[in-house]
């Protein structure tokens, strides 16, 4: 009994396939896979002269000689995956790229993948979230001791922790900004076959909490104390920015898109709409009197800084307000939503002005509010009940 040969892919390289080369105008080397009356072609996104390419060969070119080894070394790897699908008896030429990708990440430190991988992440991002994932990767690099795929052991993530630490990043910080954006690639790993184990599977460390942002929130006494201050130009813009970050509850990223045109009137009350940058959840802030004081005085258009300069600034209008409290962008979101719950606005209310996906997510960030809020109400009935 004769056993039947198998019928392999042909491959060759192929040059101007559409025909738009000229003197003047160069075009694509591409690799012809043909395989049972199908084609698919990769392109080597190596483009040359008419004049440059001569029976499939690079020629008159000083590089030719390199450029001649890579279309050889394309051409071998296409082979080593054609093998390996013949001998799992499925030849299939549409899932060479994938193959081919696969195996080039096969080949790629960890510190290489992340820089591959986060670039399809950042795809669609906002300058501000594109720039958390060139962070971690500029922190891992700095660190030093996480390069390879066999660098994710349990002592090095415990490690790093300590690394971040000792540049004094609090716990939450730590979790959120680092910790879980490392974990994201180390599973992605996994599911290509990359890397076989998690480090954070069996690694505990402190995912920290809300309390030290929460306890930097100002008082509505403090916020008053703050409108109320004299201070220079400069400051005072910064000051009134906050002020109305305050009363509206924004992310930084939503603030500086701020856009008084989507201002509508609901029920006789000035309310801002939109949709987060960051979870593209709706928000809706019913504008309170001191948030429109404020865009009256700026025509409606707000004295916006880069978050950098915000935050630096605002240590001095701090100063020159005589608050002893560190205010960031944060202070001034927390500051908003928990001066809601202690009126006594429901959680599902705060919830929809922060545009947080979830209840339950606001619950998460401030639960500690919540006995406040609970011994304000019941104070509030309190002489109605006796």
């Amino acid at each position: 009994m004769m056993v039947g040969v198998i019928s392999q892919p042909v491959l060759t390289y192929v040059y101007n396939r559409y025909g738009s080369a000229s003197p003047t105008r160069d075009a694509v080397i591409e690799l012809r896979i043909a395989h049972k009356n199908r084609q698919k072609y990769l392109s080597t996104r190596i483009r040359v002269f008419p004049k440059e390419w001569s029976r499939g060969r690079v020629v008159n070119r000083v590089d030719a000689s390199i450029i001649n080894k890579t279309l050889d070394k394309l051409l071998n790897q296409v082979r080593e995956v054609i093998y390996e699908m013949i001998d799992e008896d499925n030849i299939d030429i549409f899932a060479i790229p994938a193959r081919l990708q696969a195996k080039k990440r096969r080949s790629m430190t960890f510190l290489e993948y992340y820089a591959d991988k986060a670039e399809t992440y950042k795809h669609g991002l906002g300058v501000i979230r594109q720039g958390r994932y060139d962070l971690v990767l500029r922190v891992l690099r700095e660190y030093g001791k996480i390069r390879t795929f066999d660098d994710l052991t349990e002592r090095n993530i415990i490690y790093f922790d300590n690394y971040l630490k000792k540049k004094g990043i609090n716990p939450s910080s730590r979790y959120n900004n680092y910790h879980k954006f490392l974990k994201r690639f180390i599973v992605d790993g996994m599911r290509e076959g990359l890397t076989r184990r998690n480090p954070y599977d069996t690694v505990r460390l402190d995912h920290g909490d809300f309390d030290h942002s929460i306890d930097k929130c100002l008082t509505l006494g403090e916020v008053k104390q703050l409108q109320n201050a004299t201070m220079e130009p400069r400051l005072e813009r910064v000051r009134d920015l906050f002020v109305f970050h305050c009363y509206t509850c924004m992310s930084y990223s939503d603030l500086a898109k701020f856009d008084s045109r989507l201002i509508q009137i609901v029920d006789g009350t000035k309310v801002y709409s939109g949709r987060r940058g960051k979870t593209k959840v709706r928000f809706t802030i019913p504008l309170l009197p001191p948030a429109l004081d404020i865009l009256a005085k700026y025509n409606g258009k707000l004295p916006i800084v880069s978050n950098v300069k915000y935050n630096a600034y605002l240590k001095e209008v701090a100063a020159a307000a005589g608050i002893g409290k560190l205010l960031t962008t944060h202070c001034a979101r927390h500051t908003g939503a928990t001066l809601l719950l202690n009126a006594g606005v429901p959680m599902e209310i705060v919830s929809k002005v922060c545009g947080h996906s979830s209840v339950k997510m606001t619950e998460k960030i401030y639960e500690k509010m919540l006995p406040k809020t609970v011994v304000a109400a019941v104070n509030e009935i309190e002489d109605k009940l006796v």
